[in-house]
């Protein structure tokens, strides 16, 4: 058994308790959490700083590891997908040893969970080994192209089966992106998740996309004429493109919007009417490598969202650290509260992923692993600042 002691601890299903204690087994399973009063002083581990739980990573795509520093930054999405697409063929041998590495990476930074994206099975032996929990999302694309729906849903079907769901993992089949998915593979993926688990789906990460729904106009036009795919077919709605994948996507499943650098209050309110279930995950480095942009977390905020953090890739990142994320999000945009955002970083993303009953929480009975945020800018909670010399270490 072990005591750990911090300046503050903070429980996340609670306040921040100031001089707190947080008692753990040999298998790191919370027995306590509660004031100093009563342990005695010898038996403390001592922290200056917070202990907190693990942090979860709603959205990577860990099988892009080895093109880190390969993509330009700052090109917008579309050129930064083609230069992707035109990277991918790599010898094998270099893409696992790049994964294994982002993976511990991952581990050595206190993250305890990932929703991960997929296209192959390249991680899949990573994941069943790893000490991380990871949601796997099998994405599927057909480029709106209903004829293309069955053949590319085979395809990507092979890849959910293989992936691993034991241990602690989880898997669901996803649509990559409302520009890329056809009513009819919408309506395979619907059917094979059968209403359960967690869909995620990247949303509004650029201005194209809202203008093809509304008006059928904007650069992905050219962008699909370069692949030599047709629009004919395709026709605007009128409405935001968040608004498709509310028409398609299984309201009763968690639903997992991702970068969603453009939706507006509008957008967010309309997506948790569709589904109470709702969860935003932000990737705020990657939104700044890509397309020099950030969302506006008081829409977010007013509308009592609810927020989780991701890193993206390394193809479209320095670092896969919740810490940098966290600290992004402070500079430049230093209004929401530091409570809010550990919330961000831990139990809004566990129960994303569905893993709340294990994880995000200091909370008696689960095993969310602590981590020791130290370094901090300022001396009360609400205060605290993620300056350049904060550090976060795990010791659980």
């Amino acid at each position: 058994m072990r005591k750990l002691t911090a300046d503050y601890v903070y429980p996340i299903s609670g306040d921040p308790i100031a001089g707190g204690v947080i008692v753990v087994d040999e298998q790191g399973l919370i027995l306590s959490v509660g004031p100093r009063d009563g342990h005695e002083p010898a038996s403390l581990e001592t922290y200056a700083g917070v202990l907190m739980p693990g942090l979860v990573n709603t959205h990577c795509h860990l099988e892009l590891s080895h093109l880190k520093g390969r993509v330009a930054t700052g090109t917008g999405l579309l050129p930064f997908i083609q230069g992707v697409v035109s990277l991918r063929d790599m010898p094998q041998d270099e893409i696992d040893a790049a994964i294994a590495a982002a993976d511990r990476e991952m581990y050595e930074g206190g993250i305890v969970a990932v929703g991960d994206i997929s296209n192959k099975l390249d991680t899949a032996a990573c994941k069943a080994a790893s000490p991380i929990r990871y949601h796997t999302f099998v994405e599927m694309f057909d480029f709106l192209q209903d004829e293309w729906a069955e053949r590319n849903y085979e395809q990507y079907h092979a890849v959910y089966e293989g992936q691993a769901s034991g241990q602690g993992n989880a898997k669901s089949a996803v649509p990559h992106a409302p520009y890329t998915v056809s009513k009819s593979l919408f309506a395979r993926i619907r059917a094979l998740n059968q209403s359960q688990g967690t869909v995620s789906i990247h949303n509004q990460e650029t201005p194209a996309e809202n203008e093809l729904f509304l008006s059928k106009t904007g650069e992905f036009l050219d962008f699909y004429r370069n692949f030599g795919i047709p629009l004919d077919a395709f026709e605007a709605s009128g409405q935001t493109a968040i608004h498709y994948a509310l028409a398609h996507i299984d309201p009763r499943c968690r639903s997992l919007f991702v970068h969603n650098t453009l939706s507006t209050p509008d957008d967010i309110a309309a997506a948790q009417a569709w589904n109470p279930r709702t969860y935003w995950a932000t990737c705020p480095n990657a939104n700044l490598y890509i397309e020099n942009r950030m969302p506006n977390y008081r829409y977010f905020l007013e509308a009592g969202a609810k927020v989780t953090i991701g890193t993206d890739s390394l193809t479209s990142n320095w670092q896969l650290s919740i810490l940098e994320e966290m600290r992004t999000i402070q500079r430049y945009q230093s209004y929401v509260p530091f409570g809010e955002l550990l919330r961000w970083a831990t139990l809004n993303g566990a129960e994303a992923l569905g893993f709340e009953d294990e994880l995000g929480s200091l909370s008696v009975g689960k095993r969310p692993g602590v981590v020791w945020l130290q370094n901090l800018e300022g001396s009360a909670p609400e205060q605290y600042r993620i300056g350049a010399a904060a550090q976060l270490r795990r010791v659980v």
